[in-house]
């Protein structure tokens, strides 16, 4: 029954609306079938039908997102608009408020006000999705690098991406930012390192510019932080993170951060900072296996258009350097430079002579693991393994096993934890501490010098018994 109150046309209108709604209604349930949760509740659950008229359906999108979701979700809203109400009606994709417009911008070709304030992205062609190549030791990452550029702050939020240097934690990092840039450019995006951080929160307090400082790193949508570990034992900036990490968080904002350590083995971080970092996913990247290394740089390789070029060379290259991506890349690159300056093909021969200085053959192998390194310490020191992993605190068992801790640590791929394990239970904190002391010890010591030298060389000796 109508209101006595409401003219005709109002009861009109208000019937109208009642349609338009129970028509959404149907098409958002479509919808909602369509994709997944998270994506539906970030970027369709708020789309709004406002019209119907002519067999046209005017829907309203938040201004920020409007593009992106005509690009990436367009067909699939026309296609379940033609499942409600028939074949030949169309969809017209409006920013909200702003119902003059012809159509939400192409995101590609946007430029709004807000992505004019913020600095323009130099995407490196190199460091994108495309360029990067998944291997077993890289996959959990770039696959949640991937998820979180597609649903910011709805899949993994922290995001910390961990592994030794140049196994391409920065490679990831910048993916995401170039394929934000690319799909989404309304979201404001901010890239940093840790030192830059700390440099740029030291001038914000010594010119009073804090208020401008703080807006430019918690005002933001995605904050992408490489090298947090530099925060560690720096009180004044590890607070003001903290507070930035909390704004960025309630918000909503994503955020993905980066070390050459887990979260549990950033000893000299706040213990409210390490638990937010772990508060979410952590994923690591170990050195590239021989399988991943040829393929980086084969894909190096075409992408640089190197020609001359012999196949059985990248694999030697592949099988000699093993350290991380940083490293292979260079090897690569120093092969092509003496290609050139010389005139002669890049075959195996010219690689081997290129790398016989700095990538030993005969140093290829590594120790298969920590009880490996155990045993070849034990008997150079005339201990059992027992007595190398004990409590006891006397040099002659302490200096020992602080050795076979640092060896461990360079010549396998486990973790701080894992040696830990390995040597009675000790926790990370203290094979860090085993660390220090055994590095400081052999750049002071010349014997103990001599032990690690001849250790390391019969660990990685390619003798099929090293424990002889």
């Amino acid at each position: 029954m109508s209101s006595p109150n409401l003219s005709q046309q109002e009861q009109v209108n208000s019937a109208v609306n009642a349609e338009i709604e129970h028509i959404w209604s149907r098409i958002a349930g479509g919808l909602a079938g369509a994709v997944d949760e998270p994506v539906f509740r970030m970027w369709l659950e708020p789309l709004v039908a406002v019209e119907l008229s002519d067999s046209k359906l005017t829907v309203e999108a938040p201004p920020q997102s409007c593009g992106w979701v005509r690009e990436r979700f367009g067909r699939t809203l026309q296609t379940t608009a033609a499942a409600v109400l028939g074949p030949d009606v169309t969809v017209d994709l409006l920013p909200a408020g702003q119902r003059s417009v012809a159509a939400c911008p192409d995101p590609r070709a946007q430029n709004s006000e807000r992505a004019e304030r913020e600095r323009v992205v130099a995407i490196n062609p190199k460091l994108t999705f495309d360029q990067f190549v998944i291997g077993d030791s890289n996959r959990l990452a770039h696959a949640a690098a991937l998820t979180v550029s597609e649903l910011p702050a709805q899949a993994y939020n922290p995001l910390f991406i961990c592994g030794p240097p140049g196994v391409g934690k920065t490679h990831l990092l910048r993916s995401i930012e170039s394929f934000v840039a690319a799909h989404a450019p309304n979201l404001t995006v901010r890239s940093t390192t840790g030192e830059a951080f700390t440099n740029e929160f030291l001038q914000a307090l010594t010119s009073s510019r804090l208020d401008s400082f703080k807006a430019s790193f918690r005002q933001v949508d995605l904050l992408l932080l490489d090298d947090v570990q530099f925060l560690e034992r720096k009180t004044r900036t590890e607070e003001e993170f903290f507070h930035t990490f909390n704004t960025l968080y309630e918000a909503g904002s994503q955020i993905v951060l980066s070390s050459d350590r887990p979260p549990s083995d950033l000893q000299a971080l706040e213990d409210r900072l390490r638990e937010r970092f772990q508060a979410g996913l952590v994923a690591d990247i170990r050195p590239p296996d021989f399988p991943t290394r040829l393929a980086i740089l084969r894909k190096r390789a075409q992408h640089d258009g190197i020609e001359q070029l012999d196949p059985l060379a990248l694999e030697m290259i592949a099988q000699r350097v093993t350290a991380n991506v940083r490293s292979l890349e260079g090897a690569l690159i120093r092969v092509v430079a003496f290609s050139s300056l010389t005139g002669r093909p890049i075959t195996t021969e010219l690689a081997g002579e290129v790398l016989d200085g700095l990538y030993p053959a005969n140093a290829m192998a590594k120790a298969s693991s920590i009880g490996e390194v155990k045993l070849a310490v034990s008997k150079r020191y005339g201990l059992t393994t027992e007595e190398l992993v004990s409590p006891g605190r006397a040099s002659r068992i302490s200096q020992p096993r602080q050795l076979a801790m640092y060896l461990a640590r360079e010549l396998t791929s486990e973790s701080l934890p894992a040696i830990g394990r390995e040597f009675g239970g000790r926790d990370h904190s203290t094979v860090l501490h085993a660390l220090r002391r055994a590095e400081q010890r052999i750049q002071a010591d010349p014997s103990y010098r001599a032990a690690a030298e001849s250790l390391r060389d019969l660990l990685t000796s390619p003798s099929p018994d090293r424990r002889a």
